[in-house]
């Protein structure tokens, strides 16, 4: 699956789950052993090339922003960001 995250419109990572470190059973089998997963249950695998503190300048999320991740086949999650000291 195409996983690709946009920030602001811009494609940020674009990348596959062919290139996850960890096979996607092995993930759910482990994340088993502490945790009862319930349909619609998600396991966070990390990032791809592409998060914001490898960018050169490093360019962090700032309030306003809106993040995109979309996964071929699932949809699209769409999330505003929020200066959480307000």
């Amino acid at each position: 699956m195409r996983v690709t995250t946009r920030v602001n419109g811009e494609d940020r990572q674009d990348d596959t789950t062919t290139n996850i470190l960890y096979d996607l059973s092995y993930l759910i089998a482990y994340a088993s052993t502490w945790n009862a997963l319930e349909p619609g249950d998600i396991i966070s695998t990390g990032t791809p090339t592409g998060s914001g503190a490898r960018l050169d300048p490093p360019t962090w999320l700032r309030a306003g922003d809106m993040v995109e991740v979309e996964v071929s086949g699932v949809g699209i999650l769409s999330n505003p960001i929020e200066d959480e000291t307000v």
